[in-house]
């Protein structure tokens, strides 16, 4: 396993798990902060995840980062889909 930094210093390790990049995003810029952060801090720092990921890497963590979208988009349809299905009844 590799093992890159956030711009704060705190080590990431890149172990294919999708989540463990986030959960270390979320304590540097959320947690730490008090979620006192900006839209623009947030995307400087993944830019500085991705700027130390080599090729392989960065297509490993597209295709997860993709995957938990695609669930979690499918997830709010059928959730919408079943307000409505009670609405009606």
């Amino acid at each position: 396993m590799r093992e890159i930094k956030l711009t704060t210093g705190a080590p990431v390790e890149l172990d294919g798990d999708l989540l463990t990049v986030l959960e270390s995003l979320y304590k540097e810029i959320s947690a730490k902060r008090d979620l006192d952060h900006s839209f623009e801090d947030t995307v400087r720092e993944i830019q500085n995840v991705i700027d130390q990921m080599d090729d392989a890497e960065r297509k490993q963590y597209l295709s997860e980062s993709l995957f938990l979208n695609f669930v979690s988009y499918e997830n709010e349809r059928l959730g919408a889909y079943m307000r409505k299905l009670t609405k009606k009844a």
